[in-house]
């Protein structure tokens, strides 16, 4: 194997490589918008985010490489079937499959802002057709030799044709199919929906962060020459803009909510992400750092705005993530532009390093070309879907859950799944139950009526309850974990920038049934570990209790709480 062909393998195998980090990237979606929304959509989430991803590769084939990288002319690169990369020089296996993952993940972007209440087969046709015709004809533009790329528009790895393309059409999706259920009261006032679970849309950020460096990295689409270094300043500066962006949105939610904000920080690395994608090869680490403390600002109040003052329902932010920020990203290439495009050459074109203004009048023309292109065919794709298949479920539907009214899934986590009666074929008799005994004991008689004790206190309190009860002779107790509030409603805290109105603490319940040992025993001791003179101590119940009867040996009463053969 000679040099050239040793440089083309190593180009191909890092092509690919970074194609199957791209596509790994549809793992990090999935969670983030599953983590972001409510467990009963979890499945549903989770469908759609494989098939955008499988209808999407059928489709970008069969119809969206030839449009996106023919050469018919600038704006619109031509009808040519079953493209097997063979558009423009020839075959080209390693193109069609990296393209195909940039195609698949603008298509999943518009999941989010319409996740838990859209029709499972109107997200099917609206992603099938923005992978065969909407992503493919703006990609021409900028990455297909069209118009825009003639002009001198730089995106380097999507920032535009990707992410901004995959939000605006989330945004035009978002307000045509309107708000979820209780999501806004008629006075307009914003009532938060919470997430259902935060720990899985931190493993989806924290995918796509590692996912990212091959979106971008790869996107040099080669390590011969000089691309090498291309690669690894596109590594240093994606990283830097996210950083940056993710401690910017931890500081200003802390200001604004009084406490840094998990979910909307898990957006601000993301926006970091999405922002810098578009000039990560030509700017410098400081650049990085500028832009990705603008990703901060903008997709903190580009939610908060879209939320409340447009009253425009997205639940993981997709909007703000990808669309403004995406814009944004596009924009400063203009401004902070140093390296020349793909070089490792120091030629400052950003206005910001005396390049003139001339990149950055070329970097919004795309902008708002590419918008207006999105905007004008996603109306028109929308509206057909909503007067035909019709885009959302029912309102049954939608309080139900996609899960089960979508696809007959009781649950996505088998936890919560109700129990299936046990079907047995015995070739015994099953027992006869012991019948109930009723024997009042002279010790039963010693200790009088039998007592319940119920105490709701905070978890973290639990340990030292148990250890307090066990020490004073209780010997069995019942405990739940369970949610409430007493009359202070909790405490006002806030959910993606909206104040939870009566926020359901996490409690625990502990439940015990006593008759040798003394309630006042019981309270005193509860209240001793439980004591904090702060809102939240809990409470203590005690009730009469009528009865108790023990399954295993029919005893009642006081003799059902003993089990003198466990004590011996």
């Amino acid at each position: 194997m000679d040099v050239n062909e040793l440089a083309t393998s190593l180009d191909i195998g890092w092509t690919l490589l970074a194609a199957a980090l791209v596509f790994f990237m549809q793992a990090g979606f999935a969670m983030v918008e599953t983590g972001f929304t409510r467990a009963k959509n979890a499945g549903n989430i989770i469908m759609k985010n494989l098939m955008d991803f499988c209808l999407g590769t059928i489709v970008f084939w069969l119809l969206g490489f030839g449009i996106m990288f023919g050469a018919l002319n600038p704006f619109f690169g031509g009808i040519e079937l079953f493209g097997d990369g063979a558009v423009g020089v020839g075959y080209n296996w390693t193109q069609l499959i990296f393209q195909t993952v940039f195609c698949a993940t603008a298509a999943t972007i518009v999941s989010g802002a319409m996740a838990e209440r859209t029709k499972f087969i109107s997200y099917c046709l609206y992603s099938l057709i923005i992978s065969a015709f909407v992503y493919p004809v703006s990609g021409h533009w900028i990455w297909g030799g069209g118009w825009l790329a003639e002009m001198g528009f730089h995106d380097f790895a999507g920032s535009c044709a990707v992410h901004m393309v995959g939000g605006m059409a989330a945004l035009i999706g978002a307000m045509i199919l309107g708000p979820r259920i209780g999501k806004y009261s008629e006075d307009g006032k914003v009532h938060a929906i919470p997430g259902h679970s935060l720990t899985l849309g931190a493993l989806g950020v924290f995918i796509l962060w590692f996912a990212w460096f091959g979106f971008n990295g790869g996107s040099t689409t080669a390590l011969s020459g000089g691309s090498a270094e291309v690669a690894a300043r596109v590594f240093v500066t994606t990283n830097m803009a996210t950083a940056v962006a993710a401690t910017t949105v931890m500081l200003i939610t802390w200001l604004r909510y009084k406490k840094p904000d998990v979910s909307m920080t898990l957006n601000g690395a993301l926006a970091g992400l999405v922002a810098i994608t578009a000039g990560s090869d030509t700017v410098t680490t400081a650049g990085a750092a500028v832009i990705g403390l603008v990703a901060g600002c903008a997709v903190v109040f580009g939610i908060e705005f879209i939320d409340k003052t447009l009253k425009i329902d997205d639940p993981v932010g997709a909007i703000g993530v990808h669309g403004v920020c995406g814009a944004l990203g596009t924009i400063m290439v203009g401004l902070f532009a140093y390296y020349d495009y793909g070089s490792v050459e120091v030629m400052p074109r950003g206005l910001f390093y005396g390049g003139g203004a001339s990149a950055l009048l070329t970097q919004l023309i795309g902008v708002v070309s590419v918008i207006a292109w999105v905007v004008v065919t996603m109306l028109v794709i929308f509206t057909i879907i909503n007067k035909t298949v019709g885009l959302r479920v029912s309102a049954e539907e939608e309080i139900a859950g996609l899960d089960i009214k979508e696809h007959g899934l009781i649950s996505s986590y088998a936890d919560f799944t109700p129990v299936a009666h046990a079907i047995y074929e015995d070739t015994e008799p099953a027992p006869t139950p012991v019948p109930a005994v009723r024997v009042v004991s002279a010790e039963a008689a010693e200790y009088g009526p039998m007592s319940k004790v119920v105490i709701i206190t905070r978890r973290t309190k639990f340990d030292l309850l148990k250890n307090a009860l066990t020490d004073i002779g209780v010997t069995g107790m019942t405990v739940t974990d369970v949610m409430g509030c007493g009359l202070q409603k909790g405490a006002t805290e806030y959910y993606r920038g909206v104040a939870l109105e009566t926020k359901l603490v996490p409690k625990v319940k502990v439940e015990v049934v006593v008759a040798k040992v003394p309630v006042a025993a019981i309270v005193e001791a509860a209240k001793r570990v439980l004591y904090t003179g702060s809102y939240g101590d809990g409470k203590i119940f005690v009730y009469d209790v009528k009865d108790v009867i023990q399954v295993r040996t029919g005893k009642t009463g006081y003799d059902a709480l003993q089990y003198p053969e466990i004590d011996a």
